[in-house]
């Protein structure tokens, strides 16, 4: 149930749904192959201004998709491939709509952009560890966004009917990048020779199916007449070969309880409130309130209710609601409540049933939110403070923040805060850079990575964690008020763009991966792109398209 207190905030994007009410998917299920259809409804934009013809999409049908993936992973457990293609007749996706994106904000575009890559993200995420492939059944033109869905797929399957291309056209047509993943997907991923890449990005036309075929852009092509046993026999062999359980019996994904006033957003185990004045918000993570089961036909049973799975979907929707309605809290305090024990406690049964479908579907969805805080466009202080209970999976909040602040209270005994790492903290929830969050704090200090690895299950005071290096700074309670004020206000006074491109490079030690090459694109190169003029000005590529006036570029080349 989801409750709204007056004054609700006009304009609102809330990203909780259910296939009922999809309005752009058709999920089907047939034993161990599910099918996501796009069938977009193109009078049913997410906002008004424009129509999502050709399929083209906006927000609200990546907000479908997002819940129709859980609802598989869930609900279906079975489903070992899942087959994402079109309903409408020879148009599989055209993309972004472009004349949502030429009318949207800056903060829109960019926002919608990152959520529709972490949406494929997580695709790739299911399929690399939970054994959940994904076939992409191209049957009519795939532009732009459209591709960049076949691309997040396991294999790429295209009619051969001599009219259906798959394209990259946005630097062409629009003057921006593949910025969603498709410039790093078809080098990294299918491995596209970069110039190939370079004659295929730049043409607006698009490529048919034997040359997408020669030039690595999809698997395997077949005539119409062909084309639907072909996807079939694919399907089944992704699914034969898949380890995931096919006697699994699903649970259900009940809407979540959720109250939005001025004050914040308000759940069961997280909580979010707003603090305008200062241009913060403060997200608190409660630990479980009553004993969790330990044995996975109690795990099952509870179902949606058990603490790490009630969590994970709601500490993602906070996240979500937070990036997309709140711009200007540009400063995420991450707190956490209750009893460290009950935590340690979750994190054994997750660890000890985590080869339990439900029980890694759930460490999955932990893993996926999680990242969500790596790559989000906000600084992230964890305070750690009487009460805390940064334990395990919950000090994975501090391990992702910029900074961790710990009171010291050496004269106090068992009353002083304490934080504590375990097994899940090496690597069960690795970043976006593949690595643990433990792993990237300590990169270029093997010695502290190794000390902290030797000590799991300790509890460490604020001096121990400040010696450790497990957190930044560690001040006493007489320094403390004025230490945290401090540290919100300057942080406050600093600019925003300056801030996101700081956070963006230091978050990420070390080698790059496609995931840190893909944000880094999108939260560095498209942010700026899309604040040119060649794109976005008056006379701009992403304006002007569809006028039939021909875009005006400065050729400067900077």
């Amino acid at each position: 149930m989801v409750t709204i207190d007056p004054p609700a905030e006009p304009g609102l994007v809330t990203f909780d749904t259910a296939p009922e009410s999809y309005r752009h998917w058709k999920l089907r299920v047939d034993g161990r192959v599910a099918t996501l259809a796009l069938d977009v409804d193109e009078d049913a934009g997410i906002r008004p201004g424009y129509k999502l013809k050709l399929n083209s999409y906006d927000l609200g049908v990546d907000i479908e998709l997002h819940d129709a993936l859980n609802r598989i992973r869930f609900e279906h457990p079975q489903v070992a491939c899942v087959v994402v293609t079109s309903a409408k007749d020879r148009s599989f996706c055209a993309g972004a709509n472009i004349y949502m994106l030429g009318t949207s904000s800056h903060h829109w575009k960019v926002n919608f952009c990152k959520f529709t890559n972490e949406t494929r993200n997580g695709m790739e995420d299911s399929s690399r560890n939970d054994g959940l492939r994904f076939v992409a059944a191209v049957n009519g033109a795939c532009a732009g966004g459209g591709y960049e869905i076949a691309l997040a797929c396991d294999e790429i399957l295209m009619v051969d009917d001599r009219s259906t291309v798959v394209s990259l056209p946005e630097v062409p047509l629009l003057g921006v990048l593949p910025g969603t993943g498709g410039l790093t997907r078809v080098i990294d991923k299918r491995q596209v020779r970069r110039d190939v890449a370079d004659l295929f990005c730049t043409n607006a036309d698009g490529v048919r199916a034997e040359r997408a075929k020669d030039w690595k852009l999809v698997d395997a092509i077949a005539t119409p007449s062909e084309f639907t046993a072909l996807v079939r026999d694919r399907a089944a062999a992704h699914a034969a070969s898949s380890t995931r359980d096919a006697d699994a019996l699903g649970i259900a994904l009940r809407p979540l309880e959720r109250t939005i006033d001025a004050a914040g957003y308000h759940y069961a185990h997280v909580d979010v409130a707003f603090d305008r004045a200062a241009r913060n918000a403060t997200l608190t993570v409660r630990a479980p309130g009553e004993p969790q089961p330990e044995d996975v036909d109690a795990i099952v049973a509870a179902g949606d209710a058990w603490w790490p799975l009630a969590l994970a979907r709601e500490l993602d929707d906070a996240i979500l609601m937070l990036r997309t309605n709140q711009p200007e809290l540009g400063l995420w305090l991450l707190r956490t409540a209750g009893d460290t024990d009950a935590v340690l406690a979750v994190d054994r049964t997750l660890l000890a049933h985590r080869d339990h479908w439900l029980v890694a579907e759930t460490i999955g969805l932990l893993r996926r939110t999680l990242a969500r805080l790596d790559v989000t466009s906000r600084s992230l202080y964890a305070i750690v403070d009487g009460g805390s209970c940064f334990a395990g999976t919950l000090l994975e909040l501090a391990l992702a923040a910029d900074r961790t602040y710990m009171l010291a209270l050496p004269d106090d005994g068992d009353g002083a805060p304490t934080i504590a790492l375990n097994e899940a903290n090496l690597g069960l929830y690795p970043a976006v850079n593949g690595r643990s969050r433990l792993a990237v704090r300590f990169d270029g200090d093997p010695a502290l990575l190794a000390a902290a690895t030797a000590s799991l299950g300790r509890r460490y005071d604020a001096q121990a964690a400040l010696h450790a290096g497990l957190v930044t700074v560690a001040p006493d309670d007489l320094d403390w008020d004025d230490e945290i004020r401090l540290a919100l206000e300057e942080r406050a006074a600093l600019s925003p763009d300056a801030l996101s491109a700081m956070e963006a490079n230091l978050r990420f030690p070390g080698a790059e991966t496609p995931e840190t090459k893909i944000f880094g694109r999108l939260s560095a190169w498209q942010n700026w792109v899309f604040y040119r003029p060649n794109s976005t000005g008056e006379r701009g590529a992403l304006k002007l398209f569809g006028s039939g006036t021909k875009p005006q570029f400065d050729q400067e080349r900077v």
